[in-house]
């Protein structure tokens, strides 16, 4: 297997949506390569058009512009019949679990092996199999009604892969789990790429999740790729504003100084593990120019002082000062700060 090798290509891909009001443009222009064996992550906000990318690239959505190849062939150019084929090869699993409330968890598994033609004892030593791999063989009889929601979302993984896929499109998969059973299931979806050889595909507005497992990663903002990298290269160096703020998320926004007011700070005996400093940049959401500081460490005690310029943006500065005098923090303006 050649993990540099595509299985899925994007070319120009764009979907319009027909409403009262006009015709809505979900997705335009996207050109995506996304490689065999990897766990390649999808992130945007909410309406960037996350769901849809992944509903066309098994064609649940039919695109109307470009080209979705998969293995090589387009999609576009077969027919139905090849397209449900294709689609057989493409494990899918949602936010809300989508199981048969009716079917218990071995039946459920079942389902598309059913719908595949695999005869019933097949089927369901195949399940059981499964449910073994996610670790709920002794759940085999009970009901979607009867799990917890890490153990909805492991039926649906086991259901997923019940027909041998080739990849898994996971739309939201852990949104509606606490953050331990996230945890879990990402490292299930983890294992099931290393072991199975799946390509998995991982659509999230969460950084959390692309950082957790993925080996690269495409922002998608307002319909288009934002931009596209490995984690590692996204993460320490995003190139699009809509990058820098899913990544840097509430951090602090850089601020200018210029010729702006100057306050010294006096460290008057309160605790050396206080991060004052800190504090007040986290809780003020502003940036600070640290101009001179002597300070130290008495027995547990900080002592000394520390000048520091505050943003030249007025509201901002007022924010600091009005933390400052909150938590009780001596504080002086000064115009000539050589000491």
């Amino acid at each position: 297997m050649n993990k540099e090798q595509p299985i899925i290509q994007l070319k120009g891909m764009g979907k319009e949506f027909k409403t009262a009001n006009g015709p809505v443009k979900a997705l335009d222009d996207i050109n995506l390569d996304i490689i065999r064996g990897e766990i390649f992550g999808i992130i945007g906000l909410s309406g960037a058009g996350k769901s849809t990318l992944v509903r066309c690239i098994n064609y649940l959505e039919v695109p109307t512009s470009g080209t979705v190849i998969f293995e090589g062939n387009s999609l576009t150019d077969c027919d139905e019949r090849e397209r449900r084929r294709a689609r057989q090869s493409m494990g899918m699993i949602f936010q809300q679990f989508n199981l048969l409330a009716q079917r218990n968890v071995i039946q459920n598994i079942c389902f598309p092996l059913e719908i595949a033609g695999v005869p019933k004892k097949e089927a369901q030593n195949r399940a059981m199999e499964l449910l073994k791999l996610v670790g709920l063989e002794e759940r085999a009889k009970a009901y979607p009604a009867q799990l917890s929601g890490g153990q909805k979302q492991r039926v649906a993984i086991a259901r997923a892969i019940a027909t041998n896929p080739k990849v898994i499109l996971c739309d939201e998969a852990t949104s509606a789990l606490d953050p331990n059973t996230t945890k879990s299931i990402l490292q299930l979806l983890k294992e099931i790429n290393q072991n199975l050889g799946i390509t998995v595909i991982v659509i999230t507005h969460e950084m959390a999740v692309i950082e957790a497992i993925c080996d690269r990663v495409a922002i998608i903002d307002s319909s288009r790729i934002a931009e596209v990298g490995s984690v590692s290269e996204i993460f320490s160096e995003p190139k699009s504003k809509i990058g820098r703020q899913l990544i840097l998320g509430d951090a602090v926004s850089t601020a200018e100084f210029g010729k702006s007011r100057k306050i010294r700070i006096t460290f008057d005996g309160r605790s050396s593990f206080e991060p004052v400093l800190a504090n007040m940049i986290l809780a003020c959401k502003v940036a600070v120019n640290i101009i001179y500081a002597s300070t130290k460490d008495i027995g547990g005690t900080a002592a000394g002082q520390m000048i520091i310029q505050l943003p030249e943006d007025e509201a901002d500065a007022v924010r600091v000062i009005n933390y400052l005098k909150t938590v009780k923090v001596p504080y002086e303006e000064v115009t000539d700060y050589n000491v």
